[in-house]
């Protein structure tokens, strides 16, 4: 059974460590991710993106298959499966009705009222539903767009993230520090001290966008000031392609599918299993 992600983010608080957000891009990722927390006792948040909700068949299909594999594999951790920036109240209702346990709503592209405004929208949709939200401030780069050089020009403003939490308390949310999607162009610079000041004047916890790539000492200075939930994608879809790769670079004749990408899923559950430990969630479920 899917839960939600309020509980086991308190929990990562309250003792030190944060849960990692594995996105789901097809079956391979889903299995590797939920044997890897099995193996680890670790609570654990599968990502769905948009565009991978759609590859996979739709929100309905990918809950299903989730839920089939918890099933199956006698997953006994606590797992999420989580809509990961989501664009619209729209697109986060579909997810919700087809049985998601939690959303993301990302608008951190509008001025900080309409962020406010569009994200109690989502707020009241999803609390009927008994499922967790995730909010943004800021804007957390893309991979293509290298590390960010200029603070305020696209880092979290202390005051838009107090007044976030005031007017919608949401669960959890994303201050977009220095952080981006994909692998890291230069030496990452996250603002460790405007992250200390907005978790100690919010107390919500943070969540750390883009951490294929950061050293462990980052993640885990982070975690100390209040990233609860991490998220990582790029490793995994790196692990599996260069796994893919060598094998039929090494097996030319090589035509069973089920070869390559049960590898692919090997890899991607020892990536995970890395993660985890690095992010201190072991034996936490």
């Amino acid at each position: 059974m899917l839960v939600s992600m309020r509980e086991m983010l308190d929990n990562a608080r309250e003792q030190n460590y944060a849960v990692g957000q594995f996105n789901i891009n097809n079956l391979e990722f889903a299995q590797g991710i939920l044997l890897a927390a099995e193996e680890e006792q670790s609570p654990v948040i599968c990502g769905l993106s948009k565009g991978a909700a759609k590859y996979i068949g739709g929100f309905s299909t990918a809950v299903n298959m989730v839920e089939g594999l918890i099933k199956d594999f006698g997953i006994t951790v606590p797992v999420a499966l989580h809509l990961d920036h989501g664009s619209s109240v729209e697109l986060c209702k579909e997810a919700v009705e087809a049985g998601v346990s939690s959303v993301m709503i990302d608008a951190s592209d509008l001025p900080i009222e309409d962020n406010i405004h569009t994200t109690n929208k989502v707020m009241e949709l999803a609390r009927a539903k008994g499922v967790s939200v995730e909010a943004e401030v800021g804007h957390v780069g893309a991979q293509d767009s290298g590390v960010i050089t200029n603070p305020e020009e696209a880092y979290a403003k202390v005051e838009d993230c107090l007044k976030l939490i005031q007017e919608t308390d949401v669960d959890c949310f994303a201050p977009a520090l220095g952080s981006v999607h994909g692998f890291y162009q230069g030496k990452p610079d996250l603002a460790f001290d405007r992250m200390e000041e907005i978790y100690k004047k919010t107390k919500k916890p943070l969540v750390l966008h883009g951490g294929s790539g950061l050293p462990k000492e980052d993640i885990q200075k982070a975690i100390g000031f209040g990233a609860a939930k991490v998220n990582v994608n790029t490793e995994n879809q790196t692990a599996a392609t260069q796994t893919v790769r060598s094998m039929l670079n090494e097996k030319p004749e090589l035509y069973d599918p089920r070869k390559y990408l049960g590898a692919a899923r090997d890899s991607i559950q020892q990536t995970v299993k890395t993660k985890i430990r690095e992010f201190g969630s072991a034996n936490k479920a």
